[in-house]
C-alpha cells in the first residue's frame, strides 16, 4: 500500500506505537525489494521534508503526508478526531488472523464511524485486495 501510496503522487507517515517500532519497520523497508524499494526516513535519518515514507513514533509530520498508516491501530492518541482529520486518507493496519487485534480494530472502526468519519474495509486476499462491508 505505501508503493501505490507513492505510485499515485502522494506521501505517507507512518505512525508507528514506538521507537522500537519505528527501527523495525525501517530495517524492514531497507531490506525489502518485492514489490518494490520504498525510499523513507526517520528522525534517525533526518531531512523530514524531502522523504516521501516518514516513519514515526510522535506526531510530525514533516512531509507534508496526506496519508496516515497505523500498525495496528498505532498509538491510542491518534484516534482523536482532530488527529484524523488533518489527513485525506487514514489506513488502519492489523492481523486479520489475530482475534485480539481484530477486536481492537473494530473498536477503533466503532469510534471513528460514530466520530461521522467515512470508513471503508479492504481485506487481503491471496490476489490483491477486496472491499468487504
Amino acid at each position: 500500500m505505501l508503493g501505490r501510496t507513492l505510485d499515485a503522487g502522494e506521501r505517507a507517515v507512518v505512525r508507528c506505537r514506538d521507537g522500537a517500532e519505528v527501527k523495525t519497520l525501517d530495517d524492514a523497508l531497507w531490506r525489502a525489494r518485492e514489490p518494490v524499494w520504498l525510499p523513507h526516513g526517520s528522525r534517525a535519518m533526518g531531512h523530514g521534508p524531502r522523504q516521501p515514507i516518514w516513519l514515526t513514533e510522535g506526531e510530525d509530520v514533516p512531509n507534508g503526508a496526506a496519508f496516515l498508516f497505523l500498525p495496528d491501530g498505532g498509538p491510542e492518541a491518534v484516534w482523536a478526531a482532530e488527529a484524523l482529520g488533518a489527513f485525506r486518507r487514514v489506513f488502519d493496519l492489523f492481523d486479520g488472523g489475530d482475534e485480539a487485534a481484530v477486536a481492537r480494530a473494530r473498536a477503533r472502526w466503532r469510534a471513528a464511524k460514530a466520530a461521522g468519519h467515512g470508513m471503508a474495509y479492504w481485506q487481503q486476499q491471496p490476489r490483491g485486495w477486496k472491499r468487504s462491508a
